[in-house]
C-alpha cells in the first residue's frame, strides 16, 4: 500500500475538503443528478398540467415558476454539472496527469456552482421562485413585472457562473500544459479536445451573462435604468448579451456530448474513429462559428434584413461541420465489430434523435419562416430534440461508458438497456407531436389550452412520454443503487478501450498515474495492445508523487458568498459585509499560508497490479 505524510481524511469532512478531481467529478455528479431530478419534476408537472385541454392545476403564476425553473435548473444547475463530473472523472486520466492544473480552483469552482444553485432553489420556499422564462426577458424580469424570485435568480447564477468559468479556465491549463509525454494536440482523444474547445467557448462566453445578470441587479436592487426605456435603457440590450452567452451555451453544452458518442462509438465498433482530424478541425469550427449566430434568436426582434440574412447564413453553415460528424460517426460503425451495449446504445440512439434536432435547426435558420415557428412549441420540439436528444443521451452514454473508471464497478446491463428503451420511446413520444402542435399554431409558456381545436391528441401522448421518460430515469437510478450493492468488480479495461484511462485501475488510485506514461501515437493504449503490450511504457522512473493538501478554503469562500447573496436581496448590508468578508479573508489566508502538500510513494506491488 501507499505511504502517506499527510493524515488520511474520511467521511463527510474529506469531501468538503477534497480537491482531488476525482471526487470532485463525483460530487458534480451528485449535485448535478439532484437538480436534474427536480427540473424533471418540474418538468412532469407542467405535462400533467397540459394533458387536458383547460385542466387548474398549476395555472397562471405557478405554471411561470415551473417553467421558469425547470428551463433554468436543467441548462445550469443540471447539464453543465454533470458534463463537468465527466470532464473532472476523466480528461486528466486522458491525458495522464495526476489532477488538474489547480486543484485548489478546482473545489472553489464545484461548491460556488452548488451553493449558486442552492440559493437560486431556496427561492421555492423564501417568497416565490422566478418567473420570468429561463432567457428573463426584459421587462418581464424588471422590478415592476415580477417578484424577489428573480433577484435569487440573478444572484444564484452569478455565484454559479463563477464557478463554471473557473472551471473552464483550469481546464484549458490542464490540457494545455498536463499532458503525458508525446501526447501531442493530434494524439488528443476526442473527448479532450471536446472539452479543450468547450473550455474557450466557456472562458469567452460566461463574461458575457455574468454582465448582463449584474446590470440586472443593479437594476432590481439598486434603482438603476439599463433596461429601463422610459429613463434611456434599452431592453433590447439583454437579449443580445443573454444570447452572446445563450447560443454557444448550446454548444458548450453539446461539444462535450459529441466527445462522448466519439469515444463510445469507437470503442464498441472496435475501429479507430473515422476522419480524426476532420473531427478535430469540425469540433473547433463548431465552437467558433457557435459565436456568430447569437441572432438567429433574435430574428423577430426587427433588427433588418442585412441582419437577419448574415446570422441566418452563419447558423446554415454550422450544418456543415455537425454533417461531418454525423457522417465520420457512421463510417466509424460501417464494417466495424459493433457491440450493442446500453453505453452504445445511447449513442447510436443520439444519432438519430440529433439529425432531427439539427434539421429542425437548419428551418429556424430562416428568417422568414423562424417568423412563423417563433415561440411556438416547434421551437420547443427543436430545443429539446437537440438539447435531451443530443446531450441527454451522449451524457447517459457516457456514464454507462465511464461508471466502472470512476465507482469500479458496471453498471448493470439489462437494467441499462431497459431505462433506455423506456426514456428513448418516451422521448419521441414526447417531444415529436410537439412540432406538429406548434405548427398548428400552439404557443409556448402557456398554461392551458382550449379544446376542439385539435390539439388534444398531441398534448395528450405527449405527457403519455414524459411518465415513460420518467420511467427511464427511475430504472438508471435503481440501476445506480443496484450496482453499489451488488454490482460487478470492473476490470481496469473492462470495454477493451483504447485510450489511457483504461490503463490504470479501476477506479483510479489518487495519484492515477505510478508512473507517466509514455504516448507513442493517437489512442495511446490501443497502440501497445498492437504491438502486444499489456500496459504503457513509463517515461518517467518509480518515485514519490507530490500531491495538494486537501482544503476546507473552498467551501468556506463559497458559503460566504452565498451569505452575502441574501444580504443584497434584503438590503441588509451586514449580512453582505460577513458574506463578504468571509471570502475576502478566506482568500487571504489563502495568500499567505503555502500548501507544501504531502508525498505519496507507490510500492513495485501496487504499480504491478
Amino acid at each position: 500500500m501507499a505511504t502517506h505524510a499527510h493524515p488520511k481524511r474520511t467521511g463527510l469532512w474529506d469531501w468538503l475538503t477534497t480537491v482531488d478531481h476525482k471526487k470532485i467529478g463525483i460530487l458534480y455528479l451528485i449535485a448535478g443528478g439532484f437538480f436534474f431530478l427536480i427540473g424533471g419534476l418540474e418538468a412532469l408537472l407542467m405535462r400533467i398540467q397540459l394533458m387536458y385541454p383547460n385542466q387548474e392545476i398549476f395555472v397562471g403564476g405557478s405554471f411561470n415558476q415551473l417553467l421558469t425553473m425547470h428551463g433554468t435548473t436543467m441548462i445550469f444547475l443540471a447539464a453543465m454539472p454533470i458534463i463537468f463530473a465527466l470532464m473532472n472523472a476523466i480528461v486528466p486520466l486522458q491525458i495522464g496527469a495526476r489532477d488538474v492544473a489547480f486543484p485548489f480552483l478546482n473545489s472553489l469552482g464545484f461548491w460556488l456552482f452548488f451553493l449558486g444553485g442552492l440559493l437560486l432553489n431556496l427561492s421555492w420556499f423564501l417568497g416565490g421562485a422566478p418567473d420570468a422564462g429561463w432567457t428573463a426577458y426584459l421587462p418581464l424580469s424588471g422590478k415592476n413585472y415580477s417578484g424577489m424570485g428573480v433577484d435569487f435568480y440573478v444572484l444564484g447564477l452569478q455565484i454559479a457562473g463563477i464557478g463554471t468559468w473557473i472551471g473552464g479556465i483550469n481546464f484549458l491549463v490542464t490540457i494545455i500544459n498536463m499532458r503525458a509525454p508525446g501526447l501531442t494536440f493530434m494524439r488528443l482523444p476526442m473527448f479532450t479536445w471536446s472539452v479543450f474547445v468547450t473550455s474557450a467557448l466557456i472562458l469567452f462566453a460566461f463574461p458575457a451573462i455574468t454582465v448582463s445578470l449584474v446590470l440586472l441587479m443593479f437594476d432590481r436592487l439598486f434603482g438603476g435604468a439599463f433596461f429601463e426605456p422610459a429613463l434611456g435603457g434599452n431592453i433590447v440590450i439583454w437579449q443580445h448579451l443573454f444570447w452572446v452567452f445563450g447560443h454557444p451555451e448550446v454548444y458548450i453544452l453539446i461539444l462535450p456530448a459529441f466527445g462522448v458518442i466519439s469515444e463510445v462509438i469507437a470503442t464498441f465498433s472496435k475501429k479507430r474513429i473515422f476522419g480524426y482530424s476532420a473531427m478535430v478541425f469540425a469540433t473547433v469550427l463548431i465552437g467558433f462559428l457557435g459565436f456568430m449566430v447569437w441572432v438567429h434568436h433574435m430574428f423577430t426582434v426587427g433588427l433588418g434584413p442585412v441582419a437577419n440574412s448574415l446570422f441566418s447564413i452563419a447558423t446554415m453553415l454550422i450544418a456543415v461541420p455537425t454533417g461531418i460528424k454525423i457522417f465520420n460517426w457512421l463510417f466509424t460503425m460501417w464494417g466495424g465489430q459493433i457491440r450493442f451495449t446500453a453505453a452504445n446504445l445511447w449513442a447510436v440512439g443520439f444519432l438519430p434523435t440529433f439529425v432531427i434536432g439539427g434539421m429542425t435547426g437548419v428551418m429556424l435558420s430562416v428568417p422568414p419562416a423562424d417568423y412563423q415557428f417563433h415561440d411556438s412549441y416547434f421551437v420547443v420540439a427543436h430545443f429539446h430534440y437537440t438539447i435531451v436528444g443530443g446531450m441527454v443521451f451522449a451524457l447517459f452514454a457516457g456514464l454507462h461508458y465511464w461508471w466502472p473508471k470512476m465507482f469500479g464497478k458496471i453498471l448493470n446491463e439489462t437494467l441499462g438497456k431497459i431505462g433506455f428503451w423506456f426514456f428513448f420511446i418516451g422521448f419521441h413520444l414526447t417531444f415529436f407531436p410537439q412540432h406538429f402542435l406548434g405548427l398548428m399554431g400552439m404557443p409556448r409558456r402557456v398554461f392551458t389550452f382550449l379544446p376542439n381545436q385539435g390539439l388534444e391528441l398531441g398534448n395528450f401522448i405527449s405527457t403519455i412520454g414524459a411518465f415513460s421518460m420518467t420511467i427511464g430515469t427511475l430504472v438508471f437510478l435503481y440501476n445506480v443503487i443496484v450496482t453499489a450493492t451488488r454490482g460487478e468488480k470492473a476490470s481496469n479495461d473492462p470495454w477493451d478501450a483504447r485510450t489511457l484511462e483504461w490503463t490504470i485501475s479501476s477506479p483510479a488510485p489518487e495519484y492515477n498515474f505510478a508512473q507517466t506514461p509514455l504516448v507513442r501515437g493517437l489512442d495511446a493504449f490501443w497502440v501497445e495492445k498492437m504491438a502486444g503490450k499489456k500496459k504503457m511504457t513509463p517515461a518517467e522512473p518509480l518515485g514519490e508523487i507530490h500531491m495538494p493538501s486537501p482544503s476546507i478554503l473552498p467551501f468556506i469562500m463559497s458559503l460566504g458568498l452565498f451569505i452575502a447573496g441574501f444580504g443584497f436581496m434584503h438590503h441588509a448590508y451586514l449580512i453582505v459585509i460577513i458574506g463578504l468578508g468571509t471570502t475576502v479573508v478566506c482568500m487571504f489566508l489563502r495568500s499567505i499560508y503555502d500548501d507544501p502538500g504531502y508525498h505519496v510513494h507507490p510500492d513495485e506491488e501496487e504499480v504491478k497490479a
